[in-house]
């Protein structure tokens, strides 16, 4: 080969028979353009443009900021639908009824308290209390022993505060609801009686507050459901998605006409913003953004809880906790961002005070002694009561009496009174001692599989759901990393695979073996044997004495939940008491962040109203972070702002950012939506 003529490189490309013209490089004289380097020369960016004038260009003299922007907060309890012009949204029970053709299924509660047994004499009653009040359990009953170390936390922190208890409270508590006697009311004073729904109705759907006044919902051929259940689609009751998309949508619909005289014709002049959870699920978000679509609203956009909170608020940087009617969501939000690393969702909420008030109430022989939670007239008695007389203030804890009114269908009105001690402390106290919640029945359901042909916008990213936060958590329920490596004496050898993290095994990587394998803490005998049938037939291990070997039974394969780990990260997170969530979320953000986060936590959420919720979590905080935390002078509760309900709170941020100029780099139109799905939500919503 001639010199200077470089080695020719062989053509891999297989394009040497195409008509496929090579480009030309590049020129010199352009080297310094600037063509297709910004985002505003893309073409998104000019539709956005586009969009923003179109929306400048609306007439707005008559109308209000924020007028054409309806903004959706879902929930378990309420949905809260609203323009974002509105002082306040319209909060709606998300509750749907239809009409069964067939006859209608028994409804049924599932109770989430460590309920106690069911028959019990007055002897066994009137012992239990004793013991309540000597501050002993009762070893048959495993409630009872729950509910003492719930009662001894109370006892110690009133030690603490000096404040004396009242001698023989619970039976003076009981000795009066046995004796009292309920008055009836006559239907002509009754101011608010109810108007209730019969086996005479016709109508083929019931929502919201109509759905709760069906007396009797068996009998009138009713099935009653909720299609939101811990910030996600209510798979428990529900048996697809698209059932529950249709009662969202009969939801949203009827509110808007009702509430809002804004029929189906009038969507295409409106915008929506969608309120999600921070620990969101990307089939909710999916699923819930085909629904707008399908209704025909002209453009929407995505918002996270925790921030759209702190929008409400008008701060920047503070840790947000929901305490919602099912669930309790934490995370920490940093000038307008949610770090995902701390978001965390406990399964504790409203409704376990609720039910745990109950149980509380009924073993002091609460006078309407038929009530069952199953009734919706006998729940909202209960929530009366406890928006009524349960407090986390220790000063407050007396002998008081109360009353409250029960109205039935088709029975008069009756009023009751009760006296009671230390119960309006305990039923809140199980946010701080979760100690005395049945968990397991808030597991989830399990969801199908999806198969390696379901494209990335529906397939369920389970690993997603775990942050550092929940690790952080539950570090010390995490195995120890297996030692399965052989020694080089012996000839077999042991293959598996690495692990990064303790406790974390590497996805579709089970430990196998070749052979048998001894780990550390296994004495010679107890040998782990794992071989399949195949490499038994390839491989077969000659015997190494004449004498019988007795089988080695094979161990269980250690079951690998989401994300590779060998507990459910998620699931066992969520049993932690507040206090301590908090902690765990806020480390999670980083040191240099623990004073920042802790002197700003945002407490919002129904639960948030309780009298007292505020000191309690902070000194609860005070005494975990002050041995931990150098230099941490005093823990902060934010409370909402003057005359804000901090159930709206959320909702009240959504609508800031309706009516701000800049949402309009948010929106996502159908058209949008249609070609990018999920990336183009993410293309304006970068959080998600």
């Amino acid at each position: 080969m001639p010199r200077g003529v470089p080695n020719v490189k062989k053509d891999e490309t297989g394009l040497r028979y195409t008509t496929f013209n090579v480009p030309l490089s590049a020129n010199p004289k352009h080297v310094n353009s600037t063509y297709l380097k910004s985002d505003t020369q893309t073409l998104w960016s000019r539709n956005a443009s586009q969009r923003l004038r179109e929306g400048n260009n609306e007439d707005t003299s008559t109308s209000r900021r924020g007028s054409q922007v309806i903004i959706i907060h879902p929930g378990s309890g309420y949905i809260r639908i609203g323009k974002a012009s509105d002082v306040v949204p319209v909060s709606v029970p998300c509750v749907v009824a239809r009409k069964c053709r067939t006859s209608a299924p028994k409804v049924t509660r599932v109770q989430n308290v460590a309920r106690p047994r069911s028959q019990m004499t007055e002897e066994e009653i009137e012992r239990q209390q004793k013991k309540k009040d000597e501050g002993k359990a009762d070893d048959k009953d495993p409630f009872d022993a729950k509910l003492a170390a719930v009662t001894g936390s109370l006892k110690e922190r009133m030690r603490f505060f000096k404040l004396r208890a009242t001698p023989n409270a619970t039976t003076i508590s009981v000795t009066f609801n046995k004796q009292f006697q309920p008055e009836t009311i006559p239907e002509h004073n009754d101011a608010s009686r109810v108007d209730w729904i019969d086996h005479t109705s016709t109508e083929d759907i019931l929502i919201g507050d109509e759905a709760l006044r069906i007396g009797d919902p068996e009998g009138a051929g009713y099935v009653i459901r909720r299609p939101i259940y811990n910030r996600n689609f209510n798979f428990r009751d529900y048996p697809s998605t698209r059932v529950i998309l249709s009662d969202l949508e009969a939801i949203i619909r009827m509110t808007l006409q009702e509430k809002h005289d804004l029929e189906e014709q009038d969507y295409k002049n409106y915008s929506a913003i969608l309120v999600i959870p921070d620990l969101y699920d990307r089939a909710y978000v999916h699923d819930f953004i085909d629904l707008l679509v399908s209704m025909g609203f002209k453009r929407f956009c995505a918002q996270q809880e925790s921030l759209a909170a702190t929008y409400g608020a008008g701060i920047s940087n503070a840790c947000v906790v929901d305490i919602g009617a099912s669930t309790t969501s934490i995370a920490c939000v940093d000038e307008g961002l949610v770090i995902a690393d701390t978001r965390m969702r406990l399964g504790v909420g409203g409704d376990d005070i609720t039910e745990f008030l109950y149980v509380l109430l009924r073993r002091i022989h609460l006078p309407y002694r038929e009530m069952d939670l199953v009734r919706s007239y006998d729940w909202n008695v209960m929530e009366e009561l406890k928006a009524q007389i349960c407090t986390l203030t220790e000063s407050d804890v007396a002998v008081n009496l109360y009353g409250f009114t029960v109205r039935q269908p088709n029975q008069p009105t009756v009023k009751y009174g009760f006296r009671v001690y230390d119960e309006v402390i305990l039923a809140p106290m199980c946010l701080f001692e979760p100690r005395i919640i049945e968990f397991e029945d808030k597991r989830p359901p399990i969801k199908n599989t999806p198969n390696s042909m379901t494209t990335d916008e529906i397939v369920d990213h389970t690993s997603d759901l775990i942050t550092n936060a929940m690790i952080i958590s539950t570090r010390h329920l995490m195995p120890p990393p297996s030692e399965n490596a052989a020694s080089k004496s012996q000839p077999v050898t042991a293959q598996t695979s690495g692990t990064s993290t303790p406790g974390k095994l590497e996805p579709e990587q089970p430990v196998t073996t070749n052979g048998a394998s001894r780990s550390t803490s296994q004495t010679p005998t107890e040998v782990q044997v794992e071989v399949t049938e195949e490499n038994a037939k390839a491989n077969p291990q000659p015997s190494q004495s004449t004498e019988a070997t007795p089988p080695v039974p094979t161990q269980a394969p250690v079951p690998v939940y989401a994300g590779g780990y060998n507990i459910d990260v998620p699931f066992e997170a969520s049993k932690l008491p507040l206090d301590v969530a908090i902690f765990n979320c806020v480390r999670a953000a980083g040191d240099e962040r623990i004073r920042k986060y802790l002197q700003a936590v945002l407490l919002i959420g129904g639960t948030a109203q309780i009298p007292g919720i505020g000191l309690a979590l902070e000194s609860r905080l005070q005494a975990i972070a002050t041995p931990v935390v150098s230099g941490m002078e005093k823990v902060q509760v934010i409370p909402p702002p003057k005359d804000v309900n901090p159930q709206i709170l959320a909702w009240k941020g959504a609508a800031v950012l309706g009516k701000m100029e800049s949402v309009s780099e948010l929106w996502v139109t159908p058209t949008d939506w249609e070609i990018l799905g999920m990336r183009g939500l993410k293309e304006r919503c970068f959080f998600l």
